[in-house]
């Protein structure tokens, strides 16, 4: 069973497979139609809906779905996210980052951040040059920049430390 949230505002408990789908214990019969990879059709009640799929995170969890024009927000809960809710774990996802590596060899050109920095989840840090390319190393939690132990133009090599957190 999942457990779908809209809008941050209703919320469903959806088991089953399509055509025979329950939502809230109560059978739901929907005759649907995949048109392509990001969009449907569905005919629910004798009405006629277009659906789209406008944004996806499959890390996260949730999507934004155009509904006839519509956009709506949701995001969904499977038997294991629920399991770990109910055992008090569901906040370990969001990790507690000490340090970021440097995933490969390279150079530093540019540091984004400075020491007592708030940083949030996806916020760019440096950039690492490797083989030609830039990479844009960004934070993977919420947290605040300790130490930054290299500077623009220094050289690193694969797992070397290059910024710590509080």
């Amino acid at each position: 069973m999942y457990k779908v949230k809209v809008n941050d505002q209703f919320q469903f408990d959806v088991s089953g497979n399509e055509p025979k789908v329950v939502v809230n214990d109560v059978e739901v019969n929907l005759d649907l139609s995949i048109l392509n990879a990001t969009t449907s059709h569905v005919l629910y009640q004798n009405k006629s809906y277009n659906a789209e799929i406008v944004e996806f995170d499959r890390t996260e969890k949730n999507c934004k779905i155009k509904i006839n024009g519509s956009v709506y927000e949701i995001s969904i809960e499977d038997q294991y996210d629920q399991l770990l809710k109910q055992m008090g774990m569901d906040n370990l996802a969001a990790n507690k980052v000490s340090e970021i590596k440097a995933p490969m060899p390279g150079l530093v050109l540019d540091v984004m951040v400075g020491e007592n920095a708030e940083v949030k989840k996806g916020d760019n840090l440096l950039v690492l040059e490797a083989m030609k390319m830039e990479n844009i190393l960004k934070s993977s939690a919420d947290g605040t920049v300790k130490k930054i132990l290299v500077n623009k133009g220094d050289k690193v090599e694969k797992n070397q430390i290059l910024i710590q957190f509080k």
